[in-house]
């Protein structure tokens, strides 16, 4: 192997560190005291690998080195270090880092690029804190929407303030910073976020596309009465709606969905949120994924119905609104050919596979061709604690990653 497999490790065991939770687990929310501590160390990391570094205002940490044919669009790759709450050390870490260790490995190696390289740690990809995620490479691209900066936390602190603190003045006028034309290719590593190279006994896989995701807050709302008192039949139980329409939601996903459907009911909110009133309110999210649009767009409309009916059998009124709402996206074939011919060299045999998790790439994909490379992980478990990855996989999934970046970045 190319790739120094020891300074690798070390950057990862290092980060994981930095807003550790118990044994394995890690909380770096975006834009927080611990992202920003990360975003410090991880630059240091990049500057060693010979990048030139800055910090936009949309919060992503950047570094460039200069290609020798300065006119050609040039080589992106990267993904984030933000994690979920109750998050694991290897979800956007293992891609970052090993972008970094891609470019320290040409420098080691002698290997002047042809081409201009940037890695990228894209702020916000989670988008737990704010219910709004790919924050940082939607800027980017001049994908962000009215109120991006008043939307708040739990703590009703604003990305604006959250920003600031940060250390970043959020300039939005700034977006898009790059356009179609201006990058050759993405390259995204990640580990694989699903059980299915585990199932074929699998180290790496080549992503062949992203599903694409809808995102929708529901909101019921009926009538708060005494739990005690209020007979059944005359009850306006905003609750009750949320379960059923959860119930045939899930109903309709397993029954009528594709192979690669999934949806999922992930955050309730009730008020008055007591154990004598019947609920009143109710705020729930709905995440529908797949990458058939077309079945994705008939279920969709499946569900506006379910929600519409059983609104009116409760005598509730209801709305609906829409957070996030993705095309799938698919890998450049070229990209992917360049990926099977190292793949093949380094005798790896990875199978191709589509990515249900979206990811900064797919956001990527609307100004430039990209390719993604999954690392198996673990019984599939991301988004916890015990999200795990063998480091001799992560090292062949950077080593892949090192001979198609090279490939693309001489071309």
């Amino acid at each position: 192997m190319k790739i120094n497999q020891k300074r690798f490790q070390e950057h990862m065991e290092t980060l994981a560190e930095i807003g550790r939770i118990g044994e394995t687990g890690v909380c770096r929310l975006a834009h927080s005291k611990e992202d920003r501590e990360a975003v410090d160390v991880v630059r240091i990391w990049m500057e060693e690998a010979g990048l030139t570094t800055h910090i936009d205002g949309f919060g992503n940490l950047v570094g460039r080195i200069e290609g020798q044919a300065k006119d050609l669009p040039f080589l992106l790759l990267g993904s984030h270090i933000d994690s979920q709450p109750y998050g694991g050390r290897f979800d956007g870490t293992a891609g970052a880092l090993g972008a970094i260790e891609v470019v320290h490995t040409m420098k080691d190696e002698g290997v002047t690029p042809n081409r201009t390289i940037e890695v990228i740690c894209f702020a916000d990809e989670e988008g737990s804190r704010f219910n709004k995620g790919v924050f940082g490479v939607r800027g980017i691209i001049g994908q962000l929407e009215d109120g991006e900066l008043e939307r708040q936390d739990k703590n009703g602190i604003t990305r604006l303030e959250a920003l600031r603190e940060f250390g970043v003045e959020p300039d939005l006028s700034q977006s898009p910073v790059y356009k179609q034309g201006d990058i050759e290719a993405f390259l995204e590593l990640h580990i694989e976020q699903g059980p299915v190279l585990e199932s074929k006994n699998k180290p790496v896989g080549i992503v062949s596309a992203i599903s694409g995701p809808i995102w929708l807050t529901v909101t019921l709302e009926g009538f708060a009465g005494h739990a005690g008192s209020v007979p059944m039949n005359l009850r306006q139980d905003a609750f009750l709606g949320a379960s059923i329409i959860t119930k045939e939601f899930n109903e309709l996903v397993r029954k009528e969905g594709t192979p690669n459907t999934v949806g999922t009911v992930g955050s309730v909110q009730t008020f008055p949120n007591s154990r004598n009133i019947i609920p009143e309110k109710v705020e729930f999210t709905i995440d529908l994924r797949d990458i058939d649009l077309d079945a994705r767009t008939r279920l969709e409309r499946k569900l506006y119905e379910i929600i519409e009916k059983t609104s009116k059998e409760l005598h509730l009124e209801y709305s609906i609104s829409e957070d996030t709402r993705s095309d799938p996206r698919y890998c450049a074939d070229w990209i992917k050919d360049i990926m099977k011919e190292q793949d093949e060299k380094l005798g790896y045999q990875s199978p191709t596979l589509m990515s249900g998790p979206f990811h900064d790439a797919l956001f990527m994909s609307y100004i430039s061709d990209y390719g993604m490379i999954f690392v198996r992980c673990e019984k599939g478990i991301s988004h916890n604690p015990l999200e795990f990855a063998e480091m001799e996989d992560m090292q062949k999934g950077v080593e892949l990653l090192y001979h198609t970046a090279v490939k693309i970045a001489q071309s």
